[in-house]
């Protein structure tokens, strides 16, 4: 249900995201059950839109929990979904779920990171990535990406950091265009600008004057982080889930990132360190 609109612009901010997604009038108004010329018209400012078509336009663009309710502000509607802290009360049952599901990744590295990839919890084992690193970047509250990229970091222990550094900033550069954030713009701008990795001779950092990857190091089907630890090469995929249907704003950007071994030996090391 649409009625004729004062131009508020959410037109526009849906055109907007219309586009990033290439989608056009006509599909999107085909999986939204409407019609291209009613897109058209919300698109223009000649309809406004109602708060469930806000809503199911949003949806079916795939936009990010935290820019519906700005698409809602703009259209004229109250926010939908909440933003709750972390530390609040009635978040007392996810809290408990997350160390839960951390543990029971145990010996294997497991985090919980934010929207800003600041680390609001983490498992035993992933200690093992901390190994060195400065104190002043494990302060409250740490973020993994200064971690793993500041040369004072994890950074010099990266075996293969031209690459791992290289899909951490497409990464982020992927996140900056999906929830259009200063802040996270802001971030990747820091820690693109840091010293970029020392490289040998043939233009790439290898293992010639290091130790070898137990296991060769690579993975078929993803790319590893090979980590130097106490005299080892460790080879880690890196493994990321959300949550589903999340309906409140702090819960849609939290993310649960896990280590998993690339090969046996990494494995076999990992779980020694338990016995």
């Amino acid at each position: 249900m649409t009625t004729v609109a004062r131009d508020t612009g959410v037109g526009q901010l849906l055109r907007g995201w219309r586009q990033q997604r290439r989608i056009s009038q006509l599909e999107l108004a085909l999986r939204a059950d409407s019609s291209a010329r009613h897109i058209s018209f919300i698109e223009t400012g000649r309809s406004r839109p109602s708060e469930e078509m806000v809503l199911r336009l949003a949806e079916h663009l795939d936009v990010p929990v935290r820019e519906r309710n700005a698409l809602l502000v703009v259209a004229g509607y109250a926010p939908r979904y909440t933003e709750t802290a972390l530390d609040d009360p009635s978040m007392g049952a996810l809290r408990e779920g997350m160390e839960r599901l951390l543990q029971c990744y145990d010996p294997y590295p497991a985090l919980v990171l934010d929207g800003m990839y600041t680390v609001v919890a983490a498992n035993r084992a992933s200690s093992l990535l901390m190994t060195g690193v400065a104190e002043h970047l494990l302060t409250p509250p740490p973020n993994a990406m200064r971690i793993t990229l500041h040369p004072e970091g994890l950074a010099p222990r990266i075996v293969n950091l031209p690459e791992w550094r290289a899909d951490l900033l497409a990464q982020m550069e992927r996140q900056i265009a999906l929830v259009r954030s200063p802040e996270l713009r802001a971030l990747h701008e820091e820690v693109a600008a840091y010293p970029p990795p020392e490289r040998g001779a043939d233009g790439r950092r290898g293992y010639a004057s290091g130790p070898q990857p137990a296991g060769g190091g690579r993975a078929a089907f993803a790319l590893p982080m090979l980590v130097e630890h106490e005299g080892r090469v460790l080879s880690f995929i890196s493994s990321i889930a959300t949550f589903n249907t999340p309906m409140d704003v702090t819960v849609a950007e939290l993310a649960i990132e896990t280590f998993l071994p690339a090969d046996r030996e990494t494995a076999a090391y990992l779980h020694s360190l338990t016995s």
